[in-house]
This record gives C-alpha cells, structure tokens and sequence, in this order.
C-alpha cells in the first residue's frame, strides 16, 4: 500500500460515526439538548400565561407551523372549539404555513382528528403573508423558529406572538410542538394531544377562565 496515498474519509470516521449512531449515545445527546427547555418550562408557562391575562380577548388569531396541514389547522380548530361559546363569534381563527399552499392533510392527520371529532377534510393550506400577520391580533408557532421568524421577517412584536408548547401543562422535552408529518399515526396522536392541553390553557387565559 502506498503510504502517501490520502485517507478514505469514510474509513477514518467510521468507528467515530459508528458510536455517534450508538442508540443510547444519541438518546443522552437528546436529552442533554433539550435540558434547557426542560429546566425553563415552568417560568416559560408562568410569563406566558401572565401575558395572555393581561390582554383583551384578541379579534383575531392565526396559528402557524411549516406546511399548515398538520399541527397549525388542528391546533386552530382545537382552539376555537375550547373556547367558551360566547366568545366564538367575536374571535376570528385562522391557520398558515410557510411552505406548500393548496395542500389537503394527510391520512393520519384527518384520522386522528376525527377522533377527537374534529373535521379537516376541507381544509388546504395557505401561506402566511404580511397582509395575515398584521391583521393578526395575535400569532401562535409551533417552534422558536417560527417565533423568530415572525418576529423578524414580519416586525411583529413578541409580546403579540406565543410558542403554543410553552402553554404546556405537563413537564415537556421541547418547547417545540412536534411535526408529525410523514410519520405515523401515533406521531399525529402524540402531537395532537400536546395540542390540545395548550389550546385549552390559551382559550382559558385569553377567555378569562385561568
């Protein structure tokens, strides 16, 4: 073998990416990532729901996540539905993405919302715009990404914007409301009942009943 002849990449790193993928290795590598948001959570929620108490109830909502077929159309149905009925008619609800307009939901989205009796089969995706956000009293994402880039490409204030999974009631791994999108049913399961816990804190705070 020739001594000066350059190293294989992929041989050199192997051993490395091989203990990288190590199950546990990885699963300690995701725990130590999301310990912040973990440690955080519960001053996250106090300010959050403080907020939400010291505001009217907004004339308009509209909820985001990146391709508005999953999580932002359930999490906007969830709401509106949690709030109290008196309330319903004076609050406009809407949802958008960021990416894929004229999209239906996926199977497992519309089966595990239709178990929880809510109907998306209508529903196509839209794209958030300038025009949507200004109109919008308030704007609830699904990932401090979305957050910032509301409140950096759109100039909104962020007072006027919430990460719904900072709503949680229950001790969380993420701030993140996990995407189901091309998984599973019990994706969709998980991350709908994530939602609905925190739709019903925020139809409570903005209702006037928590």
């Amino acid at each position: 073998m020739n001594a000066s002849a350059p190293i294989d990449p992929g041989v050199r790193l192997g051993p490395l990416r091989a203990t990288l993928e190590w199950p546990p290795l990885r699963r300690a590598m995701r725990t130590l990532r999301h310990t912040p948001d973990r440690a955080l959570h519960r001053g996250r929620r106090r300010a959050a729901l403080r907020r939400l108490r010291g505001r009217e109830l907004p004339a308009s909502v509209l909820f985001l996540c990146q391709g508005n077929v999953c999580r932002s159309p359930y999490a906007a149905a969830a709401f509106l539905r949690a709030l109290p009925p008196a309330a319903r008619t004076r609050v406009r609800v809407e949802s958008a993405g960021f990416i894929g307009p004229d999209r239906p939901p996926p199977g497992p989205a519309l089966s595990a919302a239709a178990a929880r009796r809510i109907d998306l089969s209508a529903h196509r995706s839209s794209l958030i715009s300038r025009e949507r956000v200004d109109a919008a009293a308030l704007v609830v994402v699904m990932t401090t990404d979305q957050e910032r880039s509301v409140v950096r490409g759109f100039h909104r204030d962020r007072a006027d914007v919430v990460v719904l999974g900072d709503l949680d009631p229950e001790p969380i791994d993420t701030r993140a409301v996990e995407d189901p999108w091309g998984r599973a049913t019990h994706a969709y399961v998980r991350s709908y009942d994530r939602i609905d816990r925190c739709v019903r804190e925020l139809a409570r705070a903005l209702a006037g009943g928590g």
